[in-house]
């Protein structure tokens, strides 16, 4: 019975991972014009299981871009230095559309595949009756 659920517990893994991705990216475009915000990254890493690979995926901890942060000038911002200039965000609202558009379709891809995995279980429970 472990075969059956492997397929689904490798699906919910991967939608926990895009689920994740898809909060920071939108964290990210929330506080694109926040003076002072640095972009949240998340990356993947197989899972493991006393010390064996699963074949599952997780989320990393959230880390922080460390591109420095653009430079604006506006002299009548509350944070603008002597010159004049205060920091911005560093988050590209171009790069956050995208990477959130992509963490939605793999998002859909495993549920799709953890759907068929349920319809196929089902199915194979169905010929175990007769």
């Amino acid at each position: 019975m472990t075969d059956l659920l492997s397929p689904l517990r490798l699906s919910a893994s991967g939608m926990q991972a895009q689920s994740e991705r898809l909060r920071r990216t939108a964290e990210n475009i929330a506080n694109a014009d926040t003076p002072g915000y640095r972009r949240k990254l998340v990356t993947f890493q197989e899972a493991t299981s006393f010390g064996r690979h699963t074949g599952e995926v997780k989320a990393s901890d959230t880390m922080l871009d460390r591109r420095e942060l653009q430079r604006i000038h506006d002299p009548a911002h509350p944070l603008a230095d002597a010159e004049g200039y205060y920091l911005g965000s560093n988050v590209n609202l171009l790069i956050e559309i995208a990477d959130s558009r992509e963490a939605g379709r793999s998002y859909e891809a495993n549920l799709k595949m953890f759907e068929q995995t349920r319809q196929m279980g089902s199915s194979l429970l169905e010929l175990l009756r007769r």
